[in-house]
């Protein structure tokens, strides 16, 4: 399944790309277009994202990537629950802001955490230690938040993939980097989404 996965679907500029890439771009690309519209079905399919971005990126030496796929599958099962129980107005789910305590402690998390895993995947010889090491930190930050809600959420998404695009562009993933311009502008369209919902329960 694996040697399937990492076989060649098509030739993109020079660049082949495999199967896991491909499926990735679709499932990736369809899973953030759900998170827009707050649509709950956005967990199974960024779960199957995972599975095979995780098989793609330790293809290319990506470890903390690699690594941070099996983390989101476990947040995905945890973000799944916290949709199908949370708070609800006419039917939709409620976006909140996140307080400042919170976002004090996600940025002393962005920078510890950045600064740890860059030494241990340094240690480890991964092929982008600091930009694999911060990504992963700003991603895990953005999915905590996703899970519960918080439009800020967006903003750690919106980083995270001005970084990894040119990342996935330099180790030649090219679709993939195209996927993740694809999460760019539905990053954006998100946060504009959840910011209007927000005010629309405030008014």
């Amino acid at each position: 399944m694996i040697d399937w996965l990492n076989s060649a679907f098509v030739t993109i500029g020079g660049n082949a790309t495999s199967w896991a890439e491909f499926l990735g771009f679709v499932t990736g690309g369809l899973c953030v277009a759900l998170v827009v519209r707050r649509n709950i079905l956005n967990f199974p399919i960024g779960i199957a994202n995972n599975v095979f971005f995780l098989v793609l990126f330790a293809s290319a030496s990506l470890w903390a990537a690699s690594g941070l796929q099996v983390l989101y599958i476990a947040l995905g099962i945890a973000g799944w629950w916290q949709w199908l129980h949370g708070r609800r107005e006419a039917g939709e789910l409620v976006v909140r802001r996140t307080g400042r305590t919170e976002l004090a402690a996600c940025g002393a998390f962005l920078v510890l955490g950045t600064g740890l895993l860059y030494m241990v995947l340094t240690a480890a010889d991964d092929a982008a230690p600091f930009l694999d090491a911060v990504t992963t930190c700003l991603a895990l930050v953005a999915q905590w938040l996703l899970n519960t809600r918080r439009i800020e959420s967006w903003y750690f998404w919106i980083v995270a993939d001005c970084i990894y695009i040119p990342l996935y562009l330099s180790k030649g993933l090219v679709l993939t980097a195209a996927v993740y311009g694809l999460f760019l502008a539905l990053c954006i369209a998100g946060l504009r989404s959840w910011t209007r919902a927000r005010q629309a329960v405030m008014v």
